[in-house]
């Protein structure tokens, strides 16, 4: 038996008398009444996971070494190193004899794909707003999604402890958010409740609020929980709907799970019906019904904290696992024999960018990397595309290569690193926009665009605007939040490739910039040149400090002293634009017997910083492609031969149709 989970110990006034505790276990299936299905969304960094952990921890869902750690949840190893969540994850937790199924969603837009999926499976949404930012950028796209889907959103304004927080500005904000985006007026009378979860409290009160900040300022403990939350799930998500008595079983399966001894996993909500473990099922394909795989339920699973806990049968409106049909993918139908016509899902918005993914072809290939060849390159990439519906995979009609189109840099630089950390060497080529034709009139050729919220401090604001609007975005809002200017820009998505290490630099490293997905409108037409040119190798072998302090005297270094090098890579950026320039970094001192009048002066060479995925995406040119390998990150041509290099550069692609999807 799973252990019972309840918030009696904690709760001081009113303690939880006996016939409120949890007289159920986990893992056994109750009634649909006793069933709340909730997400949390909120844009990013305003502490979702962080308000997951709080609930877990103090239900008493976790224990041992895990009471201990933070963000339990983002358990991916990227997830851990970057502080943001990639993947959605389900947990549950048993309150006053109910089972609370909570899902956690990523915040980033790029994985906006995570957020829509998951609305199928919930009754409402936990919608969490910093109180002192207020609703941004992916707060418009995540309540967009959950109004659209009829659900009335719980909001937690959280970190309302910290002295720059403004509720009763971020609630009018809110407000005119939710009336902006069509919201009816049950919608619009959410529920406010004020939080802090890293401190484990919350209220509907802001006097009760006031109180817990001022014990902490003394540097007392403040005598607040988590339970006003509880309460108001219970209270206002409403029960699953679905029949079970007398119904098939059907389940619409929304995300994949890998598990060591079963094999992939289907994580799905019960729409109808009741499963048990041996039962004969069936995977019908979305869409078209066609029956992909025939097998028998092996386990049944449902997640409390980070653990598995087994079930011996589900109901309509439970959140489980189910493993036996290992041909299954996101957006099939699990259902027992005699159904027939698969589930609707939700369609996710179209990918926005692409790059080209393809061999490794350098001279340095093959030195570091496992995963080398074209078809290993496309199952990998093949197999990312049955878990993460937002990617796309297209054969560009070549046999080394394999287009990959995505929601945004981050998404995709996510996919190389993860790759290159499997052992995979990569050649990848700059992101471009997707194009695509206005179904009215063919001849018009349609762009995405994207809306920027940058919050800035006022000095620079000026270059900022100056900047974007180079880049074809309009400006909508210039607004005072705090001691910092809020901008909301309209911009094509091509005018944000390669802007986020330039916006780091006009700001220096004080600027916070956020984008979402809004619709495709006009080609806004070309735009200036923002990149210097390159600094070319034009000989293999080694760089030495002798040559290239002479190199570097011709603008800024990407190369080391030692490190390998070879014709055609990129080893620097030209301090004045131009043409590219071919230099030698190998070229190493003449040594003679002849003794020389003066002493070698000492040579001082810049430091040069490694690159990171996201700098080198939002750096590159179009000319040239990303050399990826388990330890290394080059830049280079992707045409090595300077002779072709230079004939295909005469080469100008005049028709816009050339890009068009």
């Amino acid at each position: 038996m799973a252990r019972v989970h309840t918030t009696a110990d904690l709760r001081a006034e009113p303690a939880v008398s006996p016939s409120e505790g949890a007289s159920a276990d986990l893992g056994d299936m109750i009634p649909t009444e006793r069933i709340r299905n909730v997400g949390i969304i909120a844009h990013v960094d305003h502490g979702k996971t962080t308000l997951v952990d709080c609930l877990l921890k103090q239900s008493g869902a976790l224990s041992g070494a895990t009471m201990q750690e933070s963000r339990v949840m983002d358990s991916n190893t990227l997830e851990k190193e970057r502080g943001i969540t990639i993947l959605s994850k389900v947990t549950s937790l048993m309150y006053k004899d109910h089972r609370i199924n909570i899902v956690d969603t990523p915040g980033h837009a790029d994985f906006g794909g995570e957020v829509e999926r998951i609305l199928s499976m919930v009754d409402s949404v936990v919608l969490v707003v910093d109180a002192s930012e207020g609703p941004m950028a992916q707060t418009k796209f995540v309540l967009t999604k959950a109004l659209a889907r009829g659900l009335h959103p719980l909001v937690v304004l959280n970190k309302i402890d910290r002295p720059a927080s403004r509720p009763d500005e971020v609630d009018s904000e809110l407000l005119e958010l939710f009336l902006a985006l069509g919201a009816t007026d049950e919608q619009t009378s959410y529920d406010m409740l004020y939080a802090s979860a890293k401190e484990g409290w919350c209220s509907r009160d802001l006097s009760v609020v006031a109180s817990y900040v001022d014990a902490a300022a003394q540097g007392q403990k403040a005598n607040g929980n988590m339970v006003p939350l509880l309460d108001a799930i219970l209270d206002r998500v409403p029960p699953p709907r679905g029949q079970r008595e007398g119904a098939p079983f059907s389940m619409l399966v929304t995300q994949l799970e890998a598990n060591p001894y079963l094999g992939k996993c289907a994580l799905g909500r019960v729409t109808s019906g009741i499963v048990s473990v041996g039962d004969s099922i069936r995977v019908l394909a979305p869409e078209t019904g066609d029956v992909i795989e025939a097998g028998k339920v092996t386990k049944l699973f449902l997640r409390s904290g980070v653990q598995q806990i087994e079930m011996a049968q589900a109901g309509a409106g439970d959140l489980v696992a189910i493993s036996g049909v290992p041909k299954v993918g996101v957006n099939s139908t699990i259902a027992s024999p005699d159904v027939t016509t698969p589930l609707e899902f939700i369609p996710i918005d179209p990918p926005t960018i692409s790059v080209t993914f393809s061999v490794n072809d350098s001279p340095l290939a093959g030195r570091e990397g496992t995963m080398l060849t074209s078809n290993m390159i496309r199952d990998r990439l093949l197999r990312e595309a049955e878990t993460n519906v937002a990617l796309q995979i297209v054969s560009d009609g070549k046999s080394e290569s394999m287009e990959v189109r995505g929601r945004g840099e981050l998404q995709l630089s996510v996919l190389i690193e993860t790759m290159r950390r499997e052992g995979f060497e990569l050649s990848v080529t700059p992101p471009r926009v997707l194009f695509k034709r206005d179904p009215e009139n063919p001849k018009l050729a349609l762009e995405p665009y994207e809306e920027i919220t940058v919050d800035v401090d006022h000095d620079v604001s000026g270059n900022v605007i100056e900047k974007l609007t180079k880049r074809k975005g309009e400006l909508k809002s210039f607004v005072d939040v705090a001691d910092k200017a809020r901008i909301v820009f309209h911009i094509p998505t091509r005018g944000l490739l390669g802007y986020a290490s330039e916006f780091k630099n006009d700001t220096h490293g004080t600027g916070v910039m956020n984008h979402a997905f809004l619709h495709y409108g006009e080609y806004a037409g070309a735009f200036e040149k923002t990149r210097k040119s390159s600094m070319i190798c034009m000989a293999q072998g080694t760089a030495t400090s002798y040559a290239l302090n002479m190199v570097e005297a011709r603008g800024r270094l990407f190369v080391r002293n030692g490190d390998d090098v070879y014709s055609g890579m990129v080893v620097g950026e030209l301090s004045k634009d131009g043409t590219d320039l071919d230099v030698n970094p190998t070229k190493a001192k003449q040594l003679t017997n002849v003794r020389a009048a003066g002493k070698d002066e000492t040579i001082r060479l810049t430091p040069v910083k490694p690159w990171s995925l996201e700098a080198v995406i939002a750096y590159i040119n179009p000319d040239e492609a990303i050399e990826v390998t388990p330890s290394q990150i080059r830049l280079r041509k992707q045409i090595l031969d300077p002779t072709r290099r230079k004939q295909n550069s005469r080469k100008r692609i005049s028709d816009i149709s050339h890009f068009i999807d």
